[in-house]
C-alpha cells in the first residue's frame, strides 16, 4: 500500500479522477452533480489535483457566467493509470475475497 499515489487514493480525489479519465473534459457543476460532492470540497479537491499537476482548471465565462472547465492532464492520467494496476495487483494478491 505504500506504493499508491496518496494524491489520488483520498477517496474524493479518486472519484474526480476516475470521472475526469472518461471525458475529455468537464464543466465544474457537471462535477459537482455527478460526485455528489459539495462546492468546497469539490473546489478544494481540484485545488490539490490541480497542485500536484493531475488535472489542469480553466476559469472562463460563458456570457456573463463563470464556466470553469476541468481536464485531467498527461501526468494526471498516467498516475492513474498506475494507481489502477497498483490496486488490482493488491487485490490480486489478497485473493479477490
Amino acid at each position: 500500500m505504500t506504493d499508491l499515489d496518496r494524491v489520488i487514493h483520498e477517496p474524493a480525489r479518486l472519484l474526480i479522477v476516475a470521472l475526469l479519465a472518461g471525458v475529455k473534459e468537464a464543466d465544474f457543476l457537471w462535477l459537482l452533480r455527478e460526485s455528489g460532492l459539495t462546492k468546497g470540497n469539490l473546489s478544494s479537491h481540484l485545488g490539490k489535483l490541480e497542485e500536484a499537476g493531475y488535472v489542469e482548471i480553466e476559469k472562463t465565462f460563458r456570457g456573463k457566467i463563470p464556466l470553469t472547465m476541468a481536464r485531467l492532464t498527461r501526468p494526471g492520467s498516467k498516475a492513474f493509470k498506475e494507481y489502477k494496476q497498483r490496486m488490482n495487483g493488491l487485490l490480486a494478491k489478497s485473493g479477490g475475497s
